[in-house]
């Protein structure tokens, strides 16, 4: 079972000074991530749910590969591989191609497969790990409804993680990206919507799970407050988020409601939080933009087929460090504040329709369309394969320019409506 580490409360001027001090790192951009989550399900029937004892037989099995990305499960037994940073996009999608090619066919041994959808179209949600962190998180969101279990058990994104920037203004400097990202996450969430389905049935949404994100919890899941100061904006959004847990090692974790982290800093009640439970809560926050010293952007569904994740995160990865695309992209999503509006993200206008809509919506199939146009001049200035170029391109013809995403697919099929 976990312990709380001992050690000396933390202040309020020390806390906000360590937030400031560890999220944002600064510098050139040149290193790229992904985190990969699959759905794992029975290869011969997805609807048939997973018995227990056979899922950890396979997460023992492939605990054993020689992966160079980190393994890791989610509560529901979504399967998630973390890249090691790479300084590029070609190596990037090499390493975790790799990977993936070690652990399908491991899992194909054992009856698995791995599905690529940003909601899981077939099953309930149902949770296999039964760790304190996640048994807290359910309580915490069962409070607000079953959006927060959806998430935790049934959901899976791509992921795309690219350096903070520069601290000096320009095309590749921290304030530039930080205000990109949050307008043109709208844009990818649509372009790449590719969760419609829930247990069979269309939800009304293209990007079901962008729509979980938004019920769940606002104090978690929405961005902070526009800003010129990124480090400003988000000290202040985690002092103010409210406290999941209050960890105790001795036996059940407390679940308070209503408590900010600042609320608990200047009360310390039930005991002074330290250092150790100011990290924790930052890991409990999910906005989709998180800084983690790098920017991790979280509003991508994941992908349908085997290389299906290789363009959102080439796209992603184009737009932000080709210091050309990034001023190109900046300029074609700047007029997009004007219809998120004053809302933050991913409850504002903008969002909701990427999530409701995808392409369909005239406003982002018109940028998305600019934007894999940019992305696709920039790919071989960043060195990229002609597969991944390829790639792009071929997405963006079979969808982007027909003002469609993955999601209406899926949704044709049942319906015979394009």
């Amino acid at each position: 079972m976990a312990t709380v580490p001992e050690n000396r409360p933390i202040s309020e001027a020390e806390t906000e000074a360590r937030i400031r001090g560890i999220c944002f790192k600064t510098g050139p951009p040149r290193r790229s991530g992904v985190e990969l989550e699959w759905l794992v399900h029975d290869a011969h029937d997805p609807a048939r749910p997973l018995e227990t004892a056979r899922l950890e037989a396979a997460v023992t099995a492939l605990r054993g590969l020689p992966l160079r990305s980190a393994l890791t499960f989610e509560p529901g037994g979504q399967l998630e591989l973390s890249s090691r940073p790479a300084d590029s996009l070609t190596t990037l999608v090499e390493s975790a191609a790799a990977d993936l090619a070690l652990v399908r066919p491991l899992l194909a041994r054992h009856g698995l497969g791995l599905a690529g959808h940003g909601h899981d179209p077939w099953r309930p949600p149902r949770r296999f790990l039964t760790t304190p962190r996640y048994a807290t998180m359910e309580a915490y969101f069962d409070r607000r409804g079953p959006a927060g279990r959806s998430m935790m058990c049934g959901t899976a994104s791509v992921q795309v993680c690219v350096d903070a920037g520069l601290e000096e203004p320009g095309p590749l400097g921290l304030g530039r990206r930080w205000r990109l990202a949050h307008l043109l996450g709208a844009v990818l969430t649509a372009a790449f919507a590719n969760s419609p389905l829930c247990q069979g049935a269309p939800t009304g949404y293209r990007s079901t799970r962008q729509a979980l994100w938004t019920a769940m919890d606002p104090g978690r899941t929405l961005a902070p407050p526009a800003g010129p100061d990124p480090r400003a904006a988000w000290a202040g959004y985690v002092l103010d988020a409210p406290v999941m847990a209050i960890r105790d090692g001795a036996g059940a974790w407390a679940v308070p409601y209503g408590l900010t982290f600042r609320d608990w800093i200047r009360s310390r009640a039930p005991r002074p939080p330290t250092r150790d439970d100011l990290d924790y809560h930052i890991s409990t926050l999910f906005p989709p933009v998180r800084p983690r010293g790098h920017l991790e952007l979280r509003m991508i569904d994941a992908q349908r087929g085997e290389d299906g994740w290789i363009v959102p995160l080439a796209v992603t990865v184009a737009l932000f460090d080709d210091p050309q695309a990034a001023e190109t992209v900046y300029r074609v999503v700047k007029p997009l504040a004007e219809t998120a509006g004053a809302r933050p993200a991913p409850a504002n206008p903008l969002w909701l329709a990427a999530a409701r809509h995808g392409l369909r919506d005239p406003e982002l199939r018109a940028a998305a369309v600019t934007c894999f146009a940019t992305a696709l001049e920039a790919l071989p200035r960043l060195g990229a394969s002609p597969a991944i170029t390829a790639a792009v391109a071929a997405f963006a013809d079979r969808y982007v320019a027909r003002g469609r995403c993955p999601a209406d697919d899926p949704l044709t099929s049942i319906t015979g409506k394009e």
